[in-house]
């Protein structure tokens, strides 16, 4: 807590504190002062002192949670002013205050209605307000000049000393001001009460949710008065149940005011769920109805703003006319910070009286509404990097095929015409009796010979002519045979598959191998591919020591962005000590890309034609590089 925080705690404390002792030293003091004949019960009296009490407990809390300050300040006001009768035996020989608390004693009744008037919002909302207001401050001063000008020591419940603000003696005048003052109290209460119990009776559920029970507690306190005030008015004793009444019903009303304040802050917090809810962006169903039951208001309606229309309309689409409230309702605009329009929000009307709440249903709709364009172009940029990594995939493969078939058709036809060539010129040498030479040309045939199947041995690893061939049903089992690692292999793919999805999988299976050879220490692996529901699943397994992660920056990585590249997923399994599993899923359609790329790209993680995969170190770990054929160990 900061230091003004703690200073302003520390203040309000200090207020509330000195408004109850001074509560309690007028009701004791005038109790000890009151001749025991004239004493009322203990019971009532300890009602009576009880409720200054709970308007300061009630001031504490509203001073805490409260929309503004002025209730709490009233609560404590209606503390200092809540004056016993029997405090005027304590202060009746002090001329020049007893007449200025006769003229106030009444107040503490203009401070409740002055706090029902500001219930809920914290101000003076509408003109009745005001009015209402305004005629009970000018009764009020009017009684108070009225009691200083024209009240006598008979005026008040005690022996008094005389007045020496008194101008006049007109005692049928200061009565009818007195009985006035009281009748006009009574009836603004009535007015009060009346007015919020319609409201609530008609109301809608927010507008019962907000009422709460002020107005029931109000109309009983306001009978209740009717009748002390008949009673005061006629000489008559109210009795003891209608004074009782008239307690319970004058505490009830800031209990009744810190509740209405505690529910419509848990109708703000409910906004955090209302967030939770449309979090993944602004689904308009699912938008009305959660803020319908966020607001516990079937009323509610939402209309969105059609850019290509240049209007707002309906959840499905229709038009409306946006300057339509309806009778009872308001309109909430909703824009994004730019300024531009995102939504109405028509809401029972009684909500404008909580404009933090509304506030926060407008923050929560703009983050939705953000949070589904942002989830929008998200989606879109993923699909895009998808279908770019898928291209080059393609485009990375057609260059292997390419590569060699240019290794066939070019390098090694001319190796073979060159060497059948030295084989001529060789036969020539020896039957010429150059022994030497022809020796000479022998070593070069060799030479070449050598390179000829190194140059093969290069070409079938680009891209082997059994894939292109037989598939994987003849490439696999070829594949695996030349691992050092005995490998069983069990391929079960019906007829041919797509050329992309055959090719990725030829070199995830030259991968997967070549890291069982490297880094497994492993003394068998078995290889299963089988077509499911649409997909083709492979399985490569071994019984090594396990250990590889997906985390290492290995080349299981490049394994799982060239399946992922065609929209499959990789799965692996590899505790440390029990081997190693890679699971392969993808489908047998993947997704059609919108554009080629360079066809002489290099498909992602792969290695150069012809380079070897680099060799990470680590238990059960697996090189770093790329798709190329790594069987060479």
């Amino acid at each position: 807590m900061a230091h003004g925080d703690r200073r302003r705690v520390a203040r309000r404390t200090a207020i509330i504190a000195v408004a109850v002792a001074f509560s309690l030293w007028m009701e004791i003091a005038g109790f000890l002062a009151t001749p025991v004949a004239e004493q009322r019960e203990v019971a009532y009296v300890t009602l009576h002192a009880t409720v200054p009490l709970v308007f300061a407990a009630c001031a504490g809390v509203a001073w805490a949670i409260g929309p503004t300050a002025v209730p709490a300040r009233l609560m404590i006001a209606f503390v200092f002013l809540w004056i016993p009768q029997s405090i005027f035996q304590v202060i009746g020989g002090i001329g020049w205050l007893w007449p200025v608390v006769r003229g106030i004693d009444l107040v503490w009744a203009v401070i409740s209605g002055l706090l029902v008037l500001v219930y809920p919002r914290g101000w003076l909302g509408d003109r009745f307000d005001r009015v209402v207001a305004t005629t009970a401050v000018v009764a009020s001063v009017v009684n108070l000049a009225a009691v200083l000008a024209l009240a006598g020591p008979d005026a008040a419940p005690c022996d008094c000393v005389a007045n020496p603000y008194r101008i006049a003696e007109a005692p049928l005048l200061f009565a009818l001001v007195d009985y006035g003052y009281r009748v006009i109290g009574v009836g603004l209460a009535l007015v009060i009460a009346a007015r919020l119990l319609v409201r609530w009776v008609r109301g809608s559920v927010p507008a019962r949710a907000v009422a709460f029970l002020m107005p029931i507690s109000l109309f009983a306190w306001a009978l209740a008065i009717a009748v002390q005030a008949t009673g005061y008015i006629t000489s008559t004793s109210t009795g003891m149940v209608i004074d009782t009444i008239a307690l319970l019903a004058m505490a009830a009303v800031p209990v009744t005011f810190v509740a209405g304040i505690a529910h419509t802050r848990n109708m703000r917090a409910r906004v955090a769920d209302l967030m939770r809810i449309t979090r993944e962006g602004a689904d308009r169903g699912l938008w009305a109805e959660s803020l319908a039951r966020t607001l516990r208001d079937d009323s509610v309606r939402v209309f969105w703003w059609d850019e290509e229309r240049g209007r707002y309309v309906d959840a499905a689409g229709k038009l409306i006319d946006s300057q339509e409230e309806g009778r009872g309702h308001s309109i909430l605009p909703v824009a994004s910070p730019s300024g531009l329009p995102i939504a109405l929000i028509r809401h029972d009307r009684v909500l404008t009286d909580n404009m933090r709440l509304l506030d926060g249903v407008s923050s929560a709709l703009r983050l939705s509404v953000d949070n589904g364009r942002l989830r929008s172009d998200l989606e879109r940029t993923l699909d895009q990097v998808r279908q770019s990594r898928q291209r080059i995939v393609e485009a990375g493969d057609e260059a292997r095929r390419r590569i060699e078939r240019d290794l066939h058709d070019g390098a090694q036809q001319q190796l073979v015409s060159l060497g059948m060539r030295i084989r001529l010129a060789a036969n020539t040498a020896r039957a010429a009796g150059e022994d030497q030479l022809a020796e000479d040309l022998e070593d070069a045939i060799a030479n070449l010979n050598q390179g000829l199947k190194e140059l093969r041995e290069l070409a079938h690893g680009i891209h082997p002519s059994l894939l292109s061939q037989g598939g994987l049903a003849l490439a696999v089992p070829e594949l695996a045979g030349r691992c050092p690692v005995p490998v069983e292999v069990d391929v079960q793919a019906d007829g041919r598959l797509p050329e992309l999805i055959e090719s990725t999988a030829y070199f995830a299976i030259a991968e997967s191998l070549a890291n069982i050879a490297k880094h497994s220490q492993a003394t068998r692996a078995w290889i299963r591919a089988v077509v499911e529901d649409d997909h083709v699943v492979i399985e490569v397994r071994d019984n090594g020591v396990g250990g590889a992660s997906l985390e290492a920056g290995s080349g299981v990585l490049g394994i799982a962005d060239r399946i992922e590249a065609v929209g499959g997923e990789l799965d692996l399994e590899s505790p440390r000590g029990s081997g190693t599993t890679v699971t392969m899923r993808m489908p047998l359609h993947p997704p059609v890309t919108d554009a080629p790329v360079a066809s002489g790209a290099a498909p992602l993680g792969a290695a150069e034609p012809g380079e070897p995969a680099s060799d990470a170190p680590g238990a059960g770990g697996v090189p770093a590089g790329g798709i190329g054929s790594p069987l060479d160990a």
